[in-house]
């Protein structure tokens, strides 16, 4: 029998419960410890019979565990937590700050490559999946133009980003496609469209007690790279309303490339189509986590050290089959 590829998990919010989730699932992988800023006693028992740790205890697993899965946010977490653990650990991440991507790979890069470490940065849906596919598609059809839209759904990088604004209590964001630009590209048309004209922001916020809302939603409305530059809506609501109405976490989207192919005069449209529906947003991310972290393994293990993207990692990797099966049966 192989030996099981051993896993840690930092972090054990809605991302990190769904990552011990995914693992459960994976028959080569193996849950050795969860790593916590809160207390692993108030825990224990939440994840099977695994064990909650302080996060500050994960550097004495550094020989024991495999790949450590970070499960932190975007805003704030991962720009320290990923070069932190990459000097001890391989490590997968679900960085999605999309303007920052450059600067995270090079800071994870240069801890991971001086340790003989494998890092897999901004991996998920989006980035992620929706990334790889858009590079395919733009590939396929150069003569073209390519368009992502993100939901209906939940942001969990979004929603942290409003918990994070002073006076707020707790909130959540849905990304809204724009119904008229979504079905115009799907009829093969390029038209060049702005942020506004593509999705809407949708936010509901609990403010504390006494909260100034107009300063609240104005912080919200400016914050760069999350919301300045959309159509952003937020909405006061109260906790309860918070709680009844807003606490699944649904999401998806899709990316399209419409091309022409042929030639001058004899041209014909081409339209490449990925999507998702998501029930659990976090779940799903998770699942991708996990898979990944196979294939961080297996590159470390081959001697490829430093930071990765979905870009640089083998689709083979992240499956549990060889590449004997993968022929035979997928190919």
């Amino acid at each position: 029998m192989k030996e099981k590829i051993g896993i840690g998990i930092v972090g054990f919010g809605n991302l990190g419960r769904g990552a011990a989730l995914a693992v459960q699932k994976c028959g080569d992988l193996e849950l050795k410890a969860i790593f916590t800023r809160r207390d692993p006693e108030a825990l224990a028992g939440q994840a099977g019979g695994v064990q909650f740790y302080h996060v500050d205890q994960a550097e004495d697993f550094a020989e024991t565990i495999d790949v450590l899965i970070l499960c932190g946010g975007s805003a704030t977490d991962l720009p320290a937590q990923s070069p932190f653990f990459a000097r001890r650990f391989n490590i997968v991440d679900s960085f999605d700050t999309h303007a920052k991507i450059p600067e995270h790979f090079d800071a994870v890069h240069r801890a991971a490559l001086e340790n003989r470490k494998t890092a897999a940065i901004s991996i998920g849906w989006d980035p992620g999946l929706f990334s790889l596919n858009r590079m395919i598609a733009e590939a396929i059809l150069p003569e073209g133009r390519e368009y992502t839209f993100w939901g209906p759904g939940v942001s969990q990088g979004h929603s942290e980003a409003i918990r994070r604004v002073p006076g707020v209590k707790g909130g959540v964001q849905y990304t809204i496609p724009v119904q008229g630009a979504l079905e115009k590209v799907r009829t093969g048309e390029t038209p060049l469209l702005t942020a506004a004209e593509k999705h809407i922001r949708e936010c509901y916020v609990v403010a504390e007690k006494g909260a100034d809302q107009e300063k609240i939603a104005a912080a919200i409305k400016s914050m760069p790279h999350y919301f300045a530059g959309y159509e952003t809506r937020v909405t006061f609501i109260s906790e309860e309303e918070l709680k009844a109405k807003h606490s699944g976490m649904p999401h998806g989207g899709f990316v399209i490339r419409s091309g022409r192919t042929g030639a001058p005069g004899a041209e014909h449209n081409q339209v490449m189509e990925f999507s998702l529906k998501l029930q659990s947003n976090p779940q799903f991310t998770a699942s991708v986590l996990a898979a990944y972290a196979r294939a961080v393994f297996r590159l470390n293990r081959e001697g490829h050290y430093g930071a990765k993207t979905i870009f640089d990692i083998p689709p083979a990797y992240i499956s549990m089959r060889s590449v004997e099966e993968l022929r035979r049966m997928l190919l």
